[in-house]
């Protein structure tokens, strides 16, 4: 889904571009707000994205939606309501909801004499489209120094195409089964995504994680995968976990460290992707603001060098 709002008057724009910018959130982008399987039949999911709170649900059509968890009458969450499988309706007064567009259809206390024009009553609604270190990745005494190509790409910055680490187990596997040079290819890309396309011969292995904001002091990491290697899929799922749970690990550490608001010490050329994270994410929110072009903090290709 799409956290953007389209329905408000400039005041409220305003003001809901300064309080994503204190949060630190980038608006108008791609966020995953729930797996499609959660939503099955005419229920109602509720979800939390950027600190605002989400009904989703899907069409007898099978449309997938998502609206503000907020009825505009008298704000009680709408995912109390009823879905027909077309129109959601609050459970407080009844008014009722195009689950596709947020459009009011019906408000049930309206009189003859009332010249309240439903059709130009919305709720929030948002387009929802249906859609390390390890034993067996490498060791502590594999560390070696490296170099890495990237390069700027639209919101983001790219690991150029590249053969991995030789002190990853799980490439030199993957070299053995097809007697072809691993490559690899990694992107960076706002807000919060991280693609990995990973190729030998015929066989190709392809990653998305996002880390999607639900509150500023909470984010949720989602990770989804597809390949052609022949290996069961348990052995992924273990993978997997065991990055995701690292991950989750350092991030919690990370966010206890950073609650006193410490200097950070950001080094070359270690630390130049992270670097260029916070520069995009700072270039984008100016560039709205002013109504500028956004400045890439990348002028053009560039190889930094590391051990790892």
């Amino acid at each position: 889904m799409a956290i953007e709002e389209n329905l408000v008057d400039e005041p409220q724009a305003a003001q809901k571009l300064e309080r994503g910018a204190d949060a630190g959130f980038l608006w108008d982008f791609w966020y995953p707000a729930a797996r499609s399987a959660e939503i099955r039949g005419r229920g109602l999911l509720k979800a939390m994205l950027l600190e605002v709170p989400l009904v989703l649900g899907r069409t007898d059509a099978g449309a997938a939606f998502a609206m503000r968890d907020s009825c505009p009458h008298r704000g009680i969450p709408l995912s109390y309501g009823r879905f027909d499988g077309k129109n959601l309706e609050c459970s407080y007064h009844g008014w009722k909801f195009d689950g596709s567009s947020g459009q009011c259809v019906e408000i049930p206390s309206l009189a003859s004499q009332d010249k309240l024009k439903v059709e130009r009553i919305f709720a929030g609604h948002y387009p929802g489209p249906f859609v390390h270190q390890s034993w067996f990745w490498r060791s502590k005494t594999s560390i070696h120094e490296k170099a890495k190509q990237f390069e700027p790409i639209a919101n983001g910055f790219r690991m150029s195409t590249h053969s991995p680490s030789t002190n990853s187990a799980p490439y030199q596997v993957l070299k053995k089964m097809t007697g072809a040079p691993v490559t690899t290819t990694i992107d960076f890309v706002l807000p919060n995504m991280r693609t990995e396309e990973i190729r030998s011969g015929k066989l190709w292995f392809s990653s998305l994680t996002t880390v999607t904001p639900v509150r500023r002091d909470l984010s949720r990491i989602d990770f989804l995968a597809a390949w052609n290697v022949p290996l069961p899929v348990t052995i992924f799922r273990a993978f997997a976990k065991t990055f995701l749970r690292q991950d989750q690990e350092t991030m919690i550490r990370q966010a206890e460290g950073l609650q006193h608001n410490p200097r950070l010490m950001l080094i070359d050329d270690a630390d130049r992707p992270a670097k260029w994270y916070f520069a995009l994410k700072a270039n984008l929110i100016e560039a709205r603001r002013t109504g500028a072009e956004m400045v890439h903090p990348m002028d053009g290709p560039v190889t930094l060098r590391w051990r790892s």
